[in-house]
């Protein structure tokens, strides 16, 4: 029986694998390819407000409007992060770690398959 104290492995398939929750893009934010993800959440804490787990998308460029705080880590891939007020770019692959605030306003252009591991923090209500 698992309980507060455990640590949470973060893992896709196997014992302990959350079920996988497969996503397409609001068509109105889809620029380019098929954007498909995949996503296995391993925690959620805080009322609602704290989101932990691996995100996975396939090749795409769609437009993000980011209320929350997203800190991320690329297990694999390459995607292009584009600020929308100045086209300022961000090129992240494997290995690199970085932190989209709230209020950030562009696109995110998967260049080649991008699985990532995620804590996302929503505002309070």
């Amino acid at each position: 029986m698992e309980n507060d104290t455990d640590i949470i492995i973060m893992k896709t398939t196997g014992k302990g694998a959350p079920k996988r929750d497969a996503g397409k893009p609001d068509k109105s934010k889809l620029l380019k390819g098929s954007y498909k993800t995949n996503t296995w959440n391993h925690f959620s804490g805080e009322d609602g407000r704290l989101h932990c787990g691996i995100w996975e998308s396939t090749p795409g460029t769609v437009v993000v409007e980011y209320v929350e705080w997203e800190f991320c880590h690329f297990i694999q891939g390459e995607a292009v992060l584009t600020r929308a007020e100045d086209g300022k770019k961000w090129r992240m692959k494997r290995g690199d770690a970085f932190i989209i605030p709230s209020g950030f306003k562009g696109t995110w252009q998967t260049v080649r398959k991008v699985k990532k591991h995620y804590v996302i923090l929503m505002p309070k209500e």
